[in-house]
């Protein structure tokens, strides 16, 4: 059974840092694109930035030279650091497995999030 479980959401202030972690179980995943999308209250999802299975890492204009997409397949974690965050990034944040257009067409896909706060 494939499991995404996300963690290290919380508050923090405009210009602060935190990184959110997601744990894969159930499949091979160094094999598999990792995504994060993130879904504001009364807004739709976007995505936020992907890790091929090559390392190779893509992000939103909105997010771009603030946060950074990693993994450790030998730990089967990706993790997305959010540095400068503002109010903006506000949202609950999801880890999934897939490229973009998968993922974003896909929900069940999905983890179950992790809230993220910013806030002075």
């Amino acid at each position: 059974q494939i499991q995404l479980v996300e963690s290290g959401g919380g508050m923090v202030q405009p210009g602060g840092s935190l990184r959110l972690s997601c744990v894969a179980v159930g499949f091979t995943f160094s094999n598999y694109d990792m995504t994060w999308v993130r879904q504001a209250p009364g807004k739709g999802p976007e995505w936020v930035s992907t890790i091929n299975a090559g390392f190779v890492t893509f992000y939103a204009d909105a997010v771009k030279g603030r946060f950074t997409i990693s993994r450790d397949n030998a730990k089967n974690t990706v993790y997305l650091q959010m540095n400068n965050p503002t109010p903006e990034d506000t949202a609950q944040y999801y880890c999934a497995r897939g490229s973009r257009a998968i993922v974003m067409m896909n929900k069940a896909s999905w983890g179950q999030g992790t809230q993220v706060t910013v806030s002075s």
